[in-house]
């Protein structure tokens, strides 16, 4: 059957429990708008949830696509990204494990080489079993801390990574082959393009301030709000540089699962909470729009 569901989620300071005071405060836009997002997928009772996330296997030039069985990680409280050493006394930690489907990331990579795309499955510790356990990102594991452990959700996932380094529409024709090999299957497929936006908006951040940021997040916005994905394609390579975004990449996969199934897209939140943009929108078929 066609991809059930399909949204754009990030993956910034959000999960409560690495989270306090002022921090709380100020991304709970963002975390009610992913609840919400998380209690639809639930709705769609999907088999599996495809994750694109820019923080996995960076393959430079390759699109990435994880076959290993299981995917596995931790985030702890005053890190951003996954950590990977001891832990310091008193840090909160959250973790997740979650089953890979592996058939399905297998004829990814099979569809993607038959199209000339360049892609590389990308297995971690043994060929399978319970030690082929790709580490998880936080890319990863923040929307499926929302999407499948808040609500309770039992559901394997499939990880890509998109690639910078090649032209942006190869990114989008891989988004058409998830679209196409979900729709030969009997399974309920979700797409996450897990995305935080320019990351230049604030001086304190570690990329600086650049007016960029707020000119790249307005035309993500509008793309959204427009229904029309495909203008992400518009944005230049001078505005990408300077706004520092995380989104681009996932999003033109998106924008090809979007341009082969007539999706709808319709925004739950837009702020910054920090020194990056995060958005929340989710897709669905139109005539599954109430306007």
């Amino acid at each position: 059957m066609p991809l059930v569901y399909a949204c754009i989620a990030p993956h910034g300071h959000l999960i409560p429990r690495l989270s306090s005071g002022a921090e709380l405060r100020r991304f709970r836009a963002t975390r009610e708008a992913m609840r919400r997002i998380g209690r639809e997928i639930k709705a769609v009772r999907p088999h599996t949830i495809v994750v694109a996330t820019p923080h996995n296997l960076r393959l430079d030039g390759k699109i990435g696509v994880v076959t290993a069985a299981n995917t596995s990680g931790y985030l702890v409280s005053g890190a951003h990204g996954f950590a990977l050493t001891r832990l310091a006394r008193g840090r909160r930690r959250v973790q997740l494990h979650a089953a890979c489907d592996v058939d399905l990331a297998r004829r990814l990579v099979a569809r993607a080489e038959a199209r000339h795309l360049p892609v590389v499955a990308a297995n971690y510790g043994t060929a399978s079993g319970p030690v082929s356990d790709m580490p998880m990102d936080w890319g990863t594991l923040v929307p499926l801390w929302f999407f499948l452990k808040e609500p309770r959700l039992s559901a394997q996932v499939v990880v890509v990574t998109p690639s910078r380094e090649i032209p942006l529409r190869e990114n989008a024709r891989f988004g058409e082959v998830i679209a196409d090999v979900a729709a030969r299957d009997r399974r309920r497929i979700v797409f996450v393009a897990s995305a935080d936006h320019a990351h230049a908006h604030k001086t304190s951040g570690p990329y600086g301030f650049s007016p960029a940021a707020a000119t790249y997040d307005a035309g993500m916005v509008k793309a959204i709000t427009d229904n029309n994905l495909d203008a992400v394609f518009q944005f230049g390579p001078r505005l990408i540089d300077r706004a520092k975004p995380d989104s681009l990449w996932q999003v033109a996969m998106l924008a090809g699962i979007a341009r082969r199934l007539r999706l709808h897209g319709r925004l739950y939140s837009y702020e910054v909470p920090a020194y990056y943009g995060m958005i929340c929108a989710a897709y669905r078929y139109v005539n599954n729009e109430s306007h």
